[in-house]
């Protein structure tokens, strides 16, 4: 009898058994690869729903009479589901839209420390690279390094400057009818978004929040810190026209205010409620008002909406926007992202102001600028005359 295997019977073994591997492989990455909520790619893929996508999605790849552009398709079928969930603050964000956001929400960014409106010069940070190497406002940038600038927008300028892949950018300027030149290096440019004052001849200070961004809660402690350091006795926080940013900068503001273990927010989703409470040892005893109007936005509203309650603070201006729904991002691969809303926020006295807004408890409509040519902030004015 002839023991073991021929050839062909070893050749066929070893088609069959890595026919089978990648079988069970593969079975088992559908299996284990699973999304942000556990759904495994193998339950997913049991969806009629997504089948049917699938199809079409092949078909128009197969038997479309042009060629297609499959990222760009994908792109706008993410975008018209995102769409037709009828929600105005669930959207899609092109890769340079998403960029700008998370750009301006970090609270810093890699350049020299301009503001440009076309290809002039608008605004300078103190202390910054651009300070410091002479660059004035009313300069006009004619060259980034190699690339001369005929024409230009705010973002292509910027990019050309971030993006240069240098330590040092070299700036060329036409400053009246002189042309100068500089080498600056890129630095970490801390973009405000808290501004502090005393108020003339009173012991009351003023905190505008601009931006809830990444670092807005430690900009403000900063700010708050300084300004008692003054002899601040009393306080005015300004978020009108802040349209919002991240809830944590609104939780880490109220948390320097608010009592340990009182309320700050609730987030109630469709399956559940959860409570922010304090959990700092942190809190304040001066008067505050906070100052809103129909643009305090989102985290604005979240951090007025805790300091009214929790903390007992008077509200002056015009009733704010009333968005009370907080939402969550993915990023795609390409860089683009999807935003969503994922639950509902509420006051700590349980209620829910989306649509409706927090009111003041002292109204103060501004006027037209035709009838104010003064510009006089009356709704400031009213806050320094409650407090004193």
């Amino acid at each position: 009898m002839n023991k073991g295997f021929n050839l062909f019977s070893v050749i066929g073994i070893i088609g069959i058994t890595s026919i089978i591997s990648a079988i069970t492989v593969g079975v088992i990455i559908t299996n284990e690869y699973r999304g942000n909520n556990g759904t495994s790619y193998g339950e997913l893929i049991k969806d009629e729903n997504i089948q049917e996508f699938l199809n079409v999605y092949e078909s128009v790849l197969s038997d479309y009479y042009e060629d297609v552009d499959k990222e760009k398709m994908i792109d706008g079928a993410i975008n018209g589901m995102l769409n037709y969930l009828g929600d105005n603050y669930t959207t899609y964000l092109t890769p340079e839209e998403k960029k700008a956001l998370a750009e301006r929400l970090e609270g810093s960014y890699e350049g020299i420390g301009i503001t440009v409106g076309g290809c002039e010069i608008i605004e300078i940070s103190p202390n910054s690279p651009a300070e410091k190497a002479g660059l004035m406002v009313g300069d006009i940038i004619t060259k980034v390094d190699d690339l001369d600038l005929t024409v230009c927008d705010n973002e292509g300028l910027s990019d050309a400057i971030k993006n240069s892949g240098k330590e040092k950018v070299n700036i060329s300027v036409r400053r009246g009818e002189e042309f100068l030149g500089y080498e600056i290096p890129l630095s970490n440019i801390i973009i405000p978004a808290v501004s502090g004052k005393m108020m003339d001849n009173t012991k009351i200070g003023y905190i505008a929040i601009e931006i809830f961004s990444n670092n807005v809660g430690l900009q403000f402690k900063t700010a708050y810190e300084a300004l008692k350091n003054l002899g601040m006795e009393k306080l005015i926080i300004d978020v009108r026209n802040n349209t919002g940013g991240y809830l944590d900068g609104a939780k880490d503001i109220a948390s320097i205010f608010v009592a340990k273990d009182k309320l700050l927010f609730s987030l109630k989703n469709k399956d559940q409620q959860s409570d922010f409470y304090d959990t700092t040892d942190e809190a304040q005893t001066l008067p505050v008002v906070v100052l809103i109007n129909g643009n305090s936005a989102s985290s604005s509203e979240i951090l007025t909406a805790a300091l009214k309650d929790s903390y007992g603070a008077t509200l002056i201006g015009t009733r704010s926007y009333g968005k009370g729904k907080v939402q969550q991002t993915y990023t795609l691969d390409d860089g683009s992202m999807a935003k969503y809303t994922t639950a509902y926020w509420l006051r700590p006295n349980g209620e829910c102001i989306d649509g409706i807004g927090l009111a003041p408890d002292i109204e103060v409509i501004e006027p037209s600028l035709e009838e104010n040519p003064e510009n006089i902030d009356f709704t400031l004015n009213k806050a320094i005359e409650q407090l004193q």
